[in-house]
């Protein structure tokens, strides 16, 4: 019975880990927690979502919706997890957080090819002979397994700070300031509360807000912070109608109260089936905790917000993926063991990027240890896209990158209108994907 080797039970790892056991292969699947914390997890689970509790769109035409078809063809066991743990977010997924976890951990405890071993590893142990490693440490790794990863990769691994947004209780809101709506959505209840900022209200806050004492003040934080998750405050430092203009934009809103689009709004979205809390959308940050309450409470009907998580700041490490990783997640260098690095490590940015390197990974490590041929995914299908973008050389300055259309092949034709445009690329990507997925079959790994 082949044997595999997979460090770290975030959402790439478990994953990787409940695809290769289906397969008959025996899985060792390491987890230092809770025997060594971390700044943010606070459960002993697998697959314990740290961030926003939102696994993003669901829509067909969008980049995160080609990714969760193209997950939902492989049998993806954690968005199966996420689909059963579900609660309302208009068109997005979002899901219980705690509900999840606990999904994903009894499937990996209850399987007979799986046992699960908690403490740190240091480096693999090569010298049980795995037939592969899989590196999924993610985001946090410690820093004992990011310096023997630095060694293995000949370059000093990059690392950034990542935010994340807080959360508030419910039953402390003013629901007579904040309206239920999703954008666009004006006969509708929503799925979203919405904050309406007067522009008064707004510039006061934004005041408040850049002036806030924060936790770190150092010069990497408006160098090295990843752009799609950048601190609230950092986007309000960029000019007073940024955070406006980004996730405070009012679009597609309208204020039952005064019947128009507010100056600026923030959207609120459910962490649980309950709707017994909210997460302030698009509200990572790096303010200190007592800063977060004085300034967040100016926000129009969070005045007696209780928050039952605060925002955070935690580390982000990531390797170098172009020149150091093949298109299998494989890293190129001359180890005892095949070793695969996936999730967040390798800077494939995202809940369901993550969950989708999982299953990308055990599907080649399945192969190579079968002697199989791994079909090529497919360019055009969104997660193929993200692995060219992650894995090319001439990929300079490498960041942590979200599947996008920006990332994906060029239509052959222009296509002048967005949505018809963002059509298309789901049409091509769906063709081709399918394809590859008919190749996974026919070579026996599917």
């Amino acid at each position: 019975m082949k044997t595999v080797d997979i460090i770290g039970a975030g959402l790439a790892g478990t994953e990787a880990a409940l695809q290769l056991a289906d397969r008959g292969v025996r899985v060792r699947l390491f987890e230092m927690r809770p025997a060594v914390g971390t700044p943010v997890h606070t459960g002993a689970g697998c697959a314990e979502l740290v961030c926003s509790n939102s696994f993003k769109s669901m829509k067909p035409e969008s980049a995160a919706g080609m990714l969760k078809h193209e997950l939902s063809l492989l049998g993806s066991r954690l968005y199966a997890c996420a689909l059963a743990s579900k609660v309302d977010a208009g068109g997005a997924l979002a899901v219980d957080r705690e509900a999840f976890s606990r999904r994903a951990t009894q499937h990996v405890d209850a399987h007979p090819n799986i046992e699960r071993i908690v403490g740190e590893v240091r480096e693999p142990d090569y010298e049980r002979a795995p037939d592969a490693v899989i590196i999924a440490s993610g985001p946090l790794t410690s820093d004992a397994l990011a310096q023997w990863i630095s060694g293995i990769a000949g370059a000093d691994n990059l690392a950034f700070f990542d935010a994340a947004a807080p959360i508030v209780a419910a039953d402390s809101l003013d629901e007579s300031i904040l309206f239920r709506q999703s954008r666009y959505e004006k006969d509708a209840p929503g799925d979203y509360l919405n904050a309406p900022f007067s522009r008064d209200s707004y510039e006061a806050f934004i005041d408040a807000l850049v002036s806030a004492q924060r936790v770190i003040m150092k010069e990497f934080e408006t160098k090295d912070l990843f752009q799609a998750c950048q601190p609230i405050e950092e986007i309000a430092r960029k000019g007073i109608d940024a955070p406006r203009f980004g996730p405070l934009k009012p679009v597609g809103l309208a204020d039952p109260a005064t019947g128009k689009r507010p100056w600026a709004a923030v959207q609120l979205r459910a962490e649980n089936a309950e709707k017994s809390a909210y997460n302030l959308v698009g509200f990572q940050t790096n303010l200190t905790f007592s800063e977060q309450r004085r300034v967040f409470r100016m926000i129009p009907g969070l005045e007696h917000a209780e928050f039952s998580r605060f925002g955070v700041m935690h580390r982000n490490t990531f390797v170098s993926a172009p020149g150091l990783l093949d298109r299998n997640l494989r890293l190129m260098r001359s180890l005892p063991s095949p070793t695969f690095i996936a999730g967040q490590l390798a800077g494939t940015e995202g809940y369901c990027e993550a969950i989708m390197s999982g299953v990308h990974v055990a599907l080649s490590v399945f192969a190579l240890i079968e002697g199989r041929a791994m079909p090529s995914i497919p360019s055009a299908s969104s997660f193929g896209a993200l692995l060219r973008y992650a894995t090319d050389p001439a990929t300079i300055d490498y960041q942590p990158m979200h599947v996008n259309f920006g990332i994906m092949p060029p239509l052959p034709e222009r296509v002048g209108n967005k949505r018809l445009r963002y059509a298309a690329y789901a049409a091509r990507g769906a063709a081709a994907f399918e394809s590859y997925v008919a190749e996974l079959k026919a070579a026996g790994l599917l």
